[in-house]
């Protein structure tokens, strides 16, 4: 089916190749749903079903369709395709004090997700997490009893949109998406500091982020004053 060739590089680094234009009925319908686009090829060795969320990496490449809706023969291959990986950034490069999260926040926000698959599931084994959205975030302080000018950080939440892939002995591979979220609260005294996740299955960040108002306050009762 490839012709060879060179090729050139096309939008976002993909390389672009000429092969024969495919006849499979389901390539050719999904071209006709989508002209002017493209139709992707998805990599079933990382993903079971190609109608939910897919993992960049899970993209073998995509053809190109003409704008009435047929196959060009025009391939646009996936330089990112290959087993899917870990991706925080939409946590970390959020202009918010992540000081509560420890030295990495990165592994400490996967190590609670893995934290609540495993109490569902002894042998959940997570093999990538992808943070889909800037989490919400929620800071509570208060001043110094003995100077006014110091801001104790009393307690602090998020709420961060995943896509995450697990296995288990019983149900193998599947592809999750919801919202993770974390409040913690006695943060200026770490003796006797408070934290509780949860891991809610199918929901939208709007839906957490209105929660998590309440949430952070559920957890020693106590009114400190929050701010997004």
């Amino acid at each position: 089916m490839d012709n060879g060739g060179g090729g050139n590089v096309g939008r976002f680094g993909w390389r672009n190749r000429r092969k024969g234009i495919p006849t499979e009925p389901a390539l050719v319908a999904a071209a006709a749903e989508h002209p002017g686009g493209s139709v992707a090829e998805i990599d079933r060795t990382y993903i079971d079903d190609p109608d939910g969320y897919v993992p960049p990496e899970a993209i073998r490449g995509a053809w190109l369709v003409d704008s009435s809706g047929k196959l060009t023969g025009e391939y646009q291959e996936n330089p990112r395709h290959g087993a899917p990986q870990d991706d925080f950034d939409k946590l970390t490069d959020a202009d918010h004090w992540l000081g509560w999260l420890g030295d990495d926040p990165v592994a400490a926000v996967r190590e609670g997700i893995e934290e609540c698959l495993h109490a569902q599931v002894a042998d959940a084994a997570v093999e990538w997490v992808k943070i889909l959205e800037t989490p919400r975030f929620l800071t509570g302080a208060r001043r110094h009893p003995e100077d006014e000018q110091v801001v104790l950080v009393t307690r602090a939440a998020l709420a961060a949109p995943f896509a995450l892939s697990v296995r288990t002995t019983q149900h193998g591979r599947s592809v999750l998406l919801g919202v993770f979220s974390w409040a913690a609260a006695n943060l200026s005294t770490p003796e006797v500091r408070k934290d509780r996740h949860w891991f809610d299955l199918g929901v939208e960040l709007d839906w957490a982020g209105e929660r998590l108002q309440e949430r952070i306050y559920e957890i020693d009762g106590r009114d400190d004053t929050a701010e997004r």
